[in-house]
């Protein structure tokens, strides 16, 4: 089996068990919705910074509770099953994979229930989905490059916020600037710097995912 068919078949592994328990789409759901309806009860009406600053927090927990348990829902025997059938990069790709479509799906969701319950205007609301989508996308390559690590030193939750800050913390510093130039309206090319920034974190943690993770699947 090619390495792209091994991809193929794994990711449709993991949406079909997503689908039949649905347990983390419906539990991460849940949690955005309410989030966001605690905050609209706590602040009823937000200026431009603060509505950022709390859907970025939102979605930034809401990834870290769908994408931690990447692997450690994965027991032993399981793992060494998927060791004689595919190779260890396409079990990573595979991971990123659905973890990105699950949270574009999450962020999508959760962009449209905030907009409609706190209610603010965007001055470009094309980039600030991009901005989205970015983000979405950045989260989880970030967060399951992590969770493969951690899993492997018996999910040690210590060294997935170790690990996690010093990644976390530069990106949504960006993710920000993007968006809240997307809610000022200013012109678009003000923002391809911060575009091609995330980019390249997203291109980076994919190609060290790639590299790092056959050594610690090996133990």
């Amino acid at each position: 089996m090619s390495f792209l068919e091994q991809v193929r078949y794994l990711v449709y592994k993991e949406m079909l068990l997503e689908w039949r328990s649905k347990y983390a789409f419906n539990s991460i759901l849940l949690y955005v919705i309410s989030t966001v309806f605690v905050c609209y009860q706590a602040f009823r009406s937000v200026d431009g910074v603060v509505w950022n600053a709390l859907f970025w927090i939102i979605l930034l927990f809401a990834s870290i509770n769908a994408i931690s348990k990447s692997f450690v829902q994965e027991s032993r025997g399981r793992q060494l099953y998927y060791y004689t059938l595919a190779s260890p990069n396409a079990i990573i790709l595979s991971k990123i994979i659905y973890n990105i479509v699950l949270m574009l799906v999450l962020s999508l969701i959760a962009l449209f229930v905030y907009s409609v319950i706190f209610r603010n205007p965007l001055g470009d609301p094309f980039l600030y989905l991009v901005s989205v989508v970015l983000g979405s996308i950045s989260f989880a390559t970030v967060f399951t490059m992590i969770s493969g690590i951690s899993a492997k030193a018996n999910n040690n939750g210590t060294l997935m916020a170790i690990l996690s800050f010093p990644v976390i913390i530069p990106l949504l510093i960006v993710l920000i600037k993007l968006s809240k130039n997307a809610m000022d309206g200013l012109d678009r090319s003000v923002s391809y710097d911060e575009i091609f920034v995330l980019l390249a974190i997203n291109a980076i943690v994919i190609s060290v995912s790639l590299l790092l993770f056959p050594y610690i699947w090996r133990d």
